[in-house]
């Protein structure tokens, strides 16, 4: 009798176990549920704003009521289109991408490097040419290919979350991914080379004011904070391109121990990449950690430097966000003596007399 209780019990204890499990489970779909919910009311507005824009010209009423009704029906109807128990779920994949806060602790806590892999990167990688900054090169699709499968243990790959809901960016942010997601076959390309069995981080990382909803409020402003403390009595070696100029004429690097740089050419960087990679192993200290600002080559470079023992970040495009940041006018702007491939038309910077900055200079390899 005492063994039938105990294992009765047992059982009981295996049932609440399971019920505990179903209960966050169904706790989660609530609020997966709930943000789907959102993102749909806030595409059906953005469709709708669209729509009443465009009946600003176009003299057909009528159509423009159908065509109102088409995106009414379309989006109040796909919740119960989306939730239906029918749907094979696991035709959708979603990547598994840590939050940008989580990629800074493990930058920091850790001291983890990170190779960054975006549309410039990916476009390499399938063989397409789509950026000015950085010519199709075989070879650095090729290098990029091996970085986005590496496993090495203080590397992280960090992908742009672009992959479902978009509820944190600005509608103009969001608005700018549908249509890059969507085109061209995009989401296809992507998908067919990530691993569903890897944990990315975020590339936004790099990124912390202009797309997102919040560029108001306090909240970049400590997310620049955080990531100052990444660098923070560090002996620091910048691998940029010749007019990046991270850093001058803003308080970004205040904090660094030391900081040297080494110039690699403003675009097309990857033609000088052994000598860039020679160099930064030439100079490299101890404990040195490498800020990276080069385009696609950037990744390479992070990667190549973390086997060699050294903490590598590819971190281009976040000295541009500080800059617009401290503009605060939410939005990307020129920025003077800085090429800013963001902006049209501001890919050409105006020369630098700064002695500071050329005393920082250890390499130029232009």
């Amino acid at each position: 009798m005492e063994e039938r209780m105990k294992e009765f019990q047992e059982q009981i204890s295996c049932l609440e176990g399971q019920i505990l499990k179903l209960q966050e489970e169904n706790q989660s779909a609530k609020k997966d549920n709930a943000a789907l919910l959102s993102a749909i009311r806030e595409l059906y507005e953005i469709n709708r704003q669209m729509m009443l824009q465009l009946s600003k010209v176009v003299e057909d009423q009528t159509t423009i009521d159908i065509n109102l009704g088409v995106v009414r029906g379309n989006s109040e109807n796909m919740p119960y289109e989306l939730l239906d128990p029918l749907l094979k779920r696991e035709n959708y994949y979603f990547p598994v991408i840590r939050s940008a806060k989580e990629t800074i602790e493990e930058i920091i806590g850790s001291g983890k490097s990170m190779a960054r892999f975006g549309d410039g990167e990916f476009s390499q990688i399938i063989k397409l040419e789509r950026h000015k900054f950085q010519r199709l090169d075989e070879r650095l699709g090729s290098r990029l290919k091996e970085v986005l499968y590496s496993r090495h243990p203080r590397m992280l790959i960090a992908i742009a979350n672009n992959y479902g809901s978009l509820q944190d960016f600005t509608e103009s942010s969001a608005n700018a991914i549908r249509i890059y997601m969507t085109n061209g076959g995009t989401r296809k390309q992507h998908m067919e080379l990530l691993e569903h069995d890897r944990v990315y981080y975020d590339a936004y990382v790099s990124r912390p004011y202009v797309m997102y909803k919040d560029w108001m409020t306090d909240a970049p402003k400590k997310r620049f904070e955080r990531i100052k403390d990444i660098w923070k009595d560090r002996s620091v070696i910048i691998v940029e391109g010749a007019q990046t100029r991270m850093g001058t004429g803003n308080d970004l690097l205040d904090g660094a121990g030391t900081i040297k740089r080494i110039l690699a050419p403003a675009t097309s960087s990857f033609d000088r990449y052994d000598d860039i990679l020679k160099s930064a192993l030439e100079h490299a200290r101890e404990n040195t950690l490498f800020l990276i600002a080069m385009g696609p080559a950037a990744g390479v470079l992070a990667y190549d430097l973390t086997a060699e023992g050294y903490q590598a970040l590819d971190i281009g495009h976040l000295d541009l966000e500080y800059e617009w940041f401290l503009a605060g006018e939410g939005k990307r702007l020129p920025v003077r003596y800085k090429y800013n491939n963001e902006v049209e038309g501001d890919d050409a910077a105006e020369e630098l007399h700064d002695p500071l900055y050329e005393g920082q200079i250890i390499a130029d390899l232009q």
